[in-house]
């Protein structure tokens, strides 16, 4: 009975966490009337708002990613899923991630820029700590695969580059003016760390599609260093070589965990 009553606090968890989730993006997209999230912190938030914020249209990632989500809540809310091993490991954690989504929107839209960036640290180490549980076991069915390791992987290859995008809003606001000269050496030191922990996730998790989601953002960060301010060729090509590198790992990774999946059938 104990068991019973955890795993339903467990699920009941996990759709507050989406419904507040949801409703703090319709606050941070501005439908009730509030400010959008790109002019948010006197832009700093915004398209524009360093060299490594990548274009408008990458954001449009959300609507996958919550779609994977509000599909997870309801999929894990379903009674065949109450008492699944898997999901009274790692339940909670992305119930917390969802939070954390909300809490930075929240976040960006009263507070300070600072913070945003202490809550998106805070999300992605979330995320990264619900893909090391995702990792121990494996996805049972198709449907399992698509809204739990499919939809989270999403959030935490997409929350990978918003946090280098978020910090470096953040350290463009308060850098010295003299710091300007260098903004592109640093931009293209900082994605080759993205680089080598994403190829080192990519490999090490066995999965594409957190790969798939930080090359989307980085094409898109691509895009708007050749065709919106502040312009930087050498930022792009050097975009455009993180991503193909990382969806290269991602798929390297995913090959081989086929290969054990089969090894484990055989």
């Amino acid at each position: 009975m104990e068991s019973r009553t955890q795993d339903i606090a467990r699920q009941t968890a996990v759709i507050a966490s989406a419904t507040f989730m949801l409703i703090a993006a319709a606050v941070g997209s501005g439908a009730f009337g509030g400010t959008s999230v790109s002019e948010l912190q006197d832009g700093a938030l915004s398209a524009q708002g360093s060299y490594l914020a990548p274009a408008g249209s990458a954001f449009s990632i959300w609507s996958l990613i919550y779609l994977g989500l509000i599909a997870y809540t309801v999929w894990q809310a379903l009674p065949a899923q109450r008492a699944d091993e898997r999901q009274r490991a790692v339940g909670g954690w992305i119930a917390a991630s969802m939070v954390l989504n909300g809490l930075w929107l929240v976040t960006a839209q009263f507070l300070s820029l600072p913070l945003t960036v202490l809550m998106i640290v805070v999300l992605l180490a979330t995320l990264a700590r619900v893909m090391v549980i995702l990792g121990r076991s494996r996805a049972r069915t198709w449907p399992e695969r698509v809204v739990v390791d499919g939809a989270n992987g999403l959030h935490f290859g997409w929350v990978t580059i918003a946090t280098v995008a978020n910090t470096a809003a953040w350290f463009t606001q308060i850098a010295p003016a003299s710091w300007e000269d260098q903004a592109e050496i640093w931009a293209v030191a900082v994605l080759a760390v993205v680089l080598v922990i994403g190829v080192a996730s990519a490999l090490v998790t066995r999965r594409l599609a957190p790969a798939l989601a930080t090359a989307w953002g980085l094409s898109w960060l691509a895009v708007g260093r050749l065709t919106d301010e502040p312009e930087s060729t050498v930022v792009a090509i050097a975009g455009i070589i993180v991503a193909v590198v990382l969806v290269a790992a991602g798929i390297v990774g995913g090959l081989r965990r086929s290969r054990a999946v089969n090894a484990e059938r055989s």
